[in-house]
């Protein structure tokens, strides 16, 4: 109980500074170095087996990293154990992360450069950003955020309750292959196939918590529950991602706004499904109330990660 919430508070205080050894960084690397090795121009079925084998090799490495260097520091001294559980907690979460990227965003487009702003954004999404007008921007912005809810803090804080900082980072792991060689092109699309899988079972239960913590949230900014709660139940499966739309639909419900619809990744168009209703104008507003959005599902989450370990 005081790890999740010191992790949770560091989270706040620190963010994720550049100059800070973190396991994610690690990972990615990790990810590079067995890619090389593994992948090839094999059939199906043989690049399906190699992509398993690194998904496996990466979770297991970073798991057992996490336990023998806590371990370790447990034995060395019982308070650095401590410190130490605390910080992989910590590098689990991306709150302030994820408020400091979008902020970038928004104070981009109240200066009315869109230029800086596509640069900002292309920070945190996938797509191609060049020629995304500022309406495109915020709804990209917004979809990130809602997206990020859950993999940086809500899934997160969830096995850091279940598991402590070992299944916590065994998560982010996961949540690494996926965003490398998780996807659905030429190149990683039987690769990256259990990598992805795998992805959409460990965050299925996690995106329906933040779904809901994100229609409970939104009367911080005077939006509807029952809109946030209705719209996720009726579009959030509509999207590509079984989990991703969750998050989104329930956002768009709670903002009012439509998210969702065509968007081009390495110069190929992908028309998502639209999620929620256009009831309002898309500004650069609806980022900041995103971002409020966001923070106080994360605030649910700790109360509901401290009851369950309260219970287990």
């Amino acid at each position: 109980m005081f790890l999740l919430i010191s992790s949770y508070i560091a989270d706040l205080i620190f963010g994720d500074p550049e100059w800070l050894p973190h396991p994610v960084r690690w990972m990615g690397k990790l990810i590079n170095i067995l890619e090389n090795r593994l992948k090839g121009n094999a059939g199906k079925e043989i690049e399906r087996m190699k992509g398993t084998i690194l998904a496996f090799l990466v979770v297991v490495i970073s798991a057992g990293v996490a336990y023998l260097l806590m371990g370790l520091c447990r034995k060395l001294n019982p308070s650095l154990g401590v410190l130490t559980g605390i910080y992989l907690g910590y590098t689990t979460l991306s709150i302030k992360d994820l408020r400091i990227k979008t902020k970038s965003i928004l104070r981009e487009l109240e200066k009315k450069s869109t230029v800086e702003a596509r640069r900002q954004l292309s920070k945190i999404v996938g797509r191609d950003t060049q020629d995304l007008n500022q309406k495109e921007i915020i709804t990209a912005s917004v979809e990130s955020v809602a997206e990020n809810s859950n993999d940086g803090i809500v899934a997160p804080l969830f096995y850091l309750a279940l598991g402590g900082p070992v299944l916590a980072i065994s998560y982010k792991a996961i949540n690494t292959l996926d965003s490398m060689v998780g996807y659905k092109n030429e190149k990683y699309l039987d690769f990256g196939w259990f990598s992805a899988r795998l992805d959409d079972l460990a965050n299925f239960i996690p995106a329906r918590i933040c779904g809901f913590l994100i229609s409970l949230s939104c009367g911080a900014v005077r939006g509807s529950f029952k809109d946030s709660f209705k719209t996720m139940l009726k579009d959030g499966t509509k999207h590509l991602s079984p989990n991703s739309g969750i998050s989104e639909a329930a956002m768009a419900g709670a903002l009012g706004i439509r998210l969702g619809g065509p968007s081009a990744y390495q110069g190929k168009v992908i028309v998502k499904p639209y999620l929620g209703e256009e009831k309002r104008p898309i500004e650069p507003s609806c980022i900041n109330e995103a971002l409020t959005i966001s923070l106080v599902a994360s605030i649910f989450m700790v109360f509901i990660g401290v009851f369950l370990k309260w219970i287990i």
